[in-house]
Order: structure tokens, then C-alpha cells, then sequence
């Protein structure tokens, strides 16, 4: 049982997590075409939290403890989703492509990094910085058929740090204060405020004009089911469970097995370079995972 849990915690939820993350091009891919950005995401915010909301009654799970735990988590999901997932998907909508959008935001490990340094008082070895360095040097080979100069505008870089900043101080920030606290009821106060913010935008900025059907449906469902509820709640796992730096190493893994599905399921085009960058992101994930292996 114990080799079980292990084998679990250090290898199944963080692959399951990394497949689900990864699918997140799903609801661009599907939705955008037929919903603006903010309002996608301030709907698909609403039935993640009503979701929550109804599994925590019936499984009596424990609310926040004080006002200001409340409030610390609130502030930790405005980074994690509307901070994030608005900076990236409002970059995509002023014309950058996933892939700038993917490279930009991948630099979130090191950043983490550098921020539970001071926050945390977390420790990297030099294997692990090595790891990261790598990793990012990956991360570039995979995406460098896909970034070219031209797709970088002031607003849609603006728009992409917003994400990078968001989703690193998320990060840092739900390491800190939010460890306690239940990942449903959390999760019910963090979608419902992103979900206001992103409405204010649609409000603000958007038509909001909306053409239902079978692929909008599919991402919608998507994004709210494996993504909202699964992805999100095995993130909060994994950095409850372990340290900043080890869990945002993960992300560099993401935009591998994104073009991995793209190309399975899309026939989109993978590079002899994309693939040995996947090999290196690999490597440098190995490097800074590893020394929790090590440790046991």
C-alpha cells in the first residue's frame, strides 16, 4: 500500500495533471470561434463554481475557518484563474499564437522558482536550477516552429506577462496561505470571483453574443469538467503536497504533450527539433523532480 501511494503521488497524479493541463488548447480550439474570450470564461467559471458548490453540501465539506482565510484564497484564485487564464486567452484574442502565448508563459517555472526562493525560503540544488535551464532551453525547440517575431505586439506580450506574473505568484501565494483549506469550498469562493472579474470584462469590452453547438458545447464541458474541476483540484494537490519549484518544473511538460495531442488528433506538423526538445524538457523536468525521489 505504502509502494502504491508512492508510485501515485510521484508519477500518476502528476501525469494525469500534465494530460489534463495540456488539453487546455481544447476550449480556444473549439470555443473561441463561436463565444468572445471573457465571456467563455466568465460562463465556464459560474458552472465550475455552481459544480463545487453542489459537491461540497453534499460531502459537508469545511469552509474556510476566518475572514481572512477567505479571503486568502479568494486572492490566490484571481492569480491562479482570472489573472492567468484572462492574460493568456486576451493575448490569443489580440492575435498572438498559442505558441508565443505557450513560450511566454513557460518561463512560469523559473520565475516560481526564484519567488519561493524569497517567499518560501525554498532551496534549489544546482542539479535543479541545471533542470530548469534545460527544461527552458526545451521548451523553446518544441514551440520554435511555431514563434516568430512578427506575432509579438505590445498588447498581446502585455497581456501574456499578465498571465506569466499571475500564474507564478498563483503559485507562490496558494503555497503560502491556502494549504489548509478544503480544495472544494476554496474552489467554490475562487471561481465565483473570477468568474465576476471576467463577466465585468465581458461586460466592459465584449458583445457577449454567443452561437451554441455541438463543439462549443464540447469545450465548454471540457474545460469546466477535466480542467476547471480535475486539472485545478490535482494542482492544488500537488502544491499542498510538495514544494513550488518541484510542482511548476511540471509545466514545462505541458506544451510538449499539447503538441503531442495537436498532432495526433489535428495532424499538426512536429519537428525533428520539436522532438528533441521534448527530450530535453524531460531531462530537466527529471532533474528537479528527482531529488524528491531521492529524499525517500
Amino acid at each position: 500500500m505504502h509502494n502504491y501511494k508512492k508510485i501515485l503521488s510521484l508519477f500518476i497524479i502528476p501525469a494525469v495533471f500534465v494530460f489534463l493541463w495540456a488539453t487546455g488548447f481544447i476550449g480556444a480550439r473549439y470555443g473561441l470561434p463561436y463565444m468572445e474570450p471573457m465571456t467563455f470564461l466568465a460562463i465556464r467559471m459560474a458552472l465550475a463554481a455552481l459544480i463545487l458548490l453542489i459537491i461540497a453540501i453534499f460531502s459537508k465539506a469545511q469552509w474556510p475557518p476566518s475572514p481572512m482565510a477567505a479571503i486568502h484564497v479568494t486572492v490566490s484564485g484571481l492569480l491562479v484563474h482570472a489573472g492567468y487564464l484572462g492574460g493568456v486567452w486576451a493575448a490569443i484574442a489580440v492575435g498572438m499564437p498559442a505558441g508565443m502565448v505557450s513560450l511566454i508563459v513557460g518561463m512560469q517555472p523559473i520565475l516560481t522558482s526564484v519567488a519561493a526562493f524569497f517567499v518560501l525560503n525554498e532551496r534549489l540544488t544546482i542539479r535543479q536550477w541545471s533542470g530548469l535551464l534545460i527544461g527552458l532551453i526545451g521548451l523553446f525547440l518544441v514551440l520554435a516552429h511555431r514563434v516568430s517575431s512578427h506575432d509579438l505586439t505590445l498588447l498581446s506580450g502585455f497581456f501574456a506577462c499578465i498571465g506569466l506574473l499571475s500564474i507564478s505568484a498563483g503559485t507562490v501565494y496558494q503555497k503560502r496561505f491556502f494549504a489548509s483549506v478544503d480544495i472544494r469550498t476554496g474552489g467554490v469562493l475562487q471561481y465565483a470571483a473570477s468568474g465576476i472579474v471576467f463577466w465585468l470584462l465581458a461586460l466592459k469590452f465584449e458583445q457577449r453574443t454567443v452561437e451554441w453547438n455541438m463543439p462549443l458545447v464540447f469545450a465548454m464541458a471540457w474545460s469546466v469538467l477535466a480542467l476547471s474541476v480535475g486539472a485545478v483540484a490535482l494542482l492544488y494537490k500537488l502544491i499542498r503536497d510538495g514544494e513550488a519549484s518541484e510542482v511548476s518544473s511540471l509545466l514545462y511538460l505541458v506544451p510538449p504533450v499539447t503538441a503531442l495531442i495537436a498532432y495526433i488528433c489535428f495532424d499538426e506538423r512536429l519537428t525533428t527539433l520539436a522532438m528533441f526538445g521534448m527530450g530535453l524538457v524531460a531531462l530537466g523536468v527529471a532533474l528537479v523532480v528527482l531529488k524528491f525521489q531521492f529524499r525517500r
